[in-house]
Order: structure tokens, then sequence, then C-alpha cells
């Protein structure tokens, strides 16, 4: 941020030195081979848009941060009225003492000497003007910018609070299935404790970055379901489908969708009747990533609090943070009420 704020400030003063010498020099236009460097001739013509320079950056550097932007305009206005009567005062004194007194018959026909002073008035009001147009509108720029780096800021922090939140969410609902385990089969439990410590290991590390390669975390998804698949009995049937095209480097949100796999393993899952649960993640060349999840609708009771539904709201805020207008996500339950599915589709890249 401080190397693109000193990359703007000497692209600013780059224009501002290219422009005014480009003003300055405009007099140069006018002088022919034949006629040569007439120096007392560019000296009273570099008058004009040197006092154009001067009322331009009074306004600029000084009239305008003073007065202007502390809502003090009428001392800003009376400024600038005394700044620009003294200016067209000097300037044509200047003026008559580096030109050459005109003939007797020409200066009868010389026009009035108000209508000089007037064009002069009205031609620096309008310079005056210009500058405090581009320093409020450069003020404005600042401030949008400003606006952008908190919006920028906040989001940061609401993402790094929504996973601090699914951190302790995820390791509870695990820990509740050792658990389990550990009453009924404590070499089964000993071997979740195992492929726990695999998971942590990205809930630790991997989930600190604001990105990770879409196939470590598959891995994570694969680690996760064959610690799930540990406590579940025969009539449970667990599909897992993974995959993403060869070469494609897709980056994607750590931990996003392990709260949908989490959600099916906890509605899915009946003690006595027959459960299905299918997991299907694809990487696509175009960027997309296709997250399909179906399963056997079985609802827990209200009694039930393990896992307070507190992961579905994370995965919607987080979407809407960092992929706003770049997902669609289905879900519901069918319509005899006996399978809940969930198709989340996110496009990684932006079109």
């Amino acid at each position: 941020m401080k190397q693109l704020l000193t990359q703007r400030r000497t692209l600013e003063l780059t224009i501002h030195i290219v422009s005014w010498l480009l003003i300055l020099g405009f007099p140069l236009v006018f002088i022919d081979r034949g006629s040569g460097m007439n120096w007392p001739q560019f000296l009273r013509h570099s008058c004009v848009p040197l006092f154009y320079f001067i009322i331009f950056y009074i306004n600029y550097l000084w009239l305008v941060p003073r007065y202007l932007f502390t809502a003090d305009t009428r001392k800003y206005i009376i400024s600038n009225i005394i700044l620009i009567v003294c200016a067209s005062v000097l300037l044509h004194l200047l003026l008559e003492s580096l030109s050459p007194p005109p003939p007797a018959e020409f200066t009868k026909r010389m026009p009035p000497r108000w209508i000089f002073y007037t064009r002069d008035i009205v031609l620096m009001i309008a310079v005056a003007g210009l500058g405090a147009a581009i320093r409020t509108s450069l003020r404005w720029h600042q401030a949008e910018e400003k606006l952008i780096e908190a919006e920028r800021q906040k989001t940061e922090a609401e993402l790094k609070n929504l996973k601090n939140q699914l951190n302790p969410h995820f390791l509870l609902n695990t820990l509740n299935n050792i658990y389990a385990l550990i009453a009924f089969n404590s070499d089964k439990a000993q071997e979740a404790v195992q492929e726990l410590s695999k998971l942590l290991r990205h809930v630790l590390y991997d989930n600190q970055q604001n990105f990770v390669p879409l196939e470590k975390e598959l891995d994570f998804i694969r680690n996760y379901v064959a610690l799930m698949r540990i406590r579940l009995s025969q009539q449970v049937e667990v599909s897992l489908k993974l995959e993403t095209d060869p070469g494609n480097a897709l980056l994607i949100a750590p931990l996003l969708f392990i709260s949908l796999i989490e959600n099916a393993f906890k509605h899915g899952i009946s003690p006595t009747a027959n459960s299905f649960i299918s997991i299907a993640i694809t990487g696509n060349s175009d960027g997309s990533v296709r997250c399909e999840i179906m399963n056997s609708n079985h609802p827990k009771s209200e009694q039930d609090k393990s896992g307070s539904g507190i992961g579905l709201e994370q995965v919607s805020k987080r979407l809407e943070l960092i992929y706003p207008g770049r997902y669609e996500w289905e879900k519901g339950i069918s319509a005899n009420g006996q399978v809940y599915s969930s198709i989340l589709t996110i496009q990684t890249r932006n079109l």
C-alpha cells in the first residue's frame, strides 16, 4: 500500500511538471527561423501563463485545503477575489513595462483597458476553479481509497472471525465422534485419533491462508471421511468422488466444504434404517468447482443439540465475502422427504 501511494504521488508530480512545462513553453511555438529568438517577446508572452501558474498553485496547495476543505467558503471566495484582482493589476503593470510604447495613431484605435482586465480576470477565475476542482477530486479519490481499504480490512476481520468459529465447531463434532467410539470400540477410537492428527495439521496450518490448492483441500476431505467411516455401521453406504482436471492449479478457500459434509453425516445417518451419503467434488478447467452432496434425510430430534447449525451459516457468510456473485448454491429436501441435497458451484477465477 505504501509503495502504491509513492508511485501515485510520483505520477501526480510528473503530470504537474510536464503540463506546466508545456504551458509555459507554449510561446516558443510562435518562433520561426526567419525572425529568430526574440527574448523580450518570449518573456512578455510567458507572463500570462506564469500568473496562471501562481494562481493555480496558491489555490491547489493553500486556499482549497485551508478554507474549502474546512467548509469556510466565504473566506475562500474573498481570498480569491483579492488574489485575482492583485494578480491582474500586477500582470498588466508587468506587461506594460516589458512592452515598447505603441505608435500614437495605434493608441487611438486600441480597445479600452477594462476589456483586457475583464478577460484576464475571467481566465484567472477559471484557473482558480480548475485548481479547486483537481484538488477536490483528488481528495474524493483518496477518501474512496481509504473507504475501500477499510472495507477490505473489515472483510478480512470477518473472515478471520468465521475461521476462528469454524475450528472449534469442527473439532467439537470430531471429538464427539471419537468419544462415541471409545464406549464400544477402543481400537477404532485409537485409529480415529490418528486420523484426527492428520486433520489438525490442515486446520492449524493451511487454514491460516486465504486460499489453498484444491487438491490439498480434497486430501483433507478424504481424511475426514475416512475418520467418519470408522464409526459407521454396514447399514450406511458412503460414496466419495473427488477429482480435478490434470494440470489444474485451482485455489479454494480452506474448510469451505467441510460444514456441508458434516451436515450430511449429522442428518444422513440413522441408527436403525439403511442410510447413504454421496459426496462428489470436481475441479474443472474453466476454474469452476462443483460440490454435490446427497444424503438420506434423517433429521435429529429437537433435544439433540450436537452441531447447532452454525456451520451452514458460516458457509453462507464466507461465500458472500469471498465469492460474491460467483457462486450458486441449491439445497433442500426432495418431494418425498427422503433425500437432502446440497449442490454448490463456485467460480474460483475472476472472469
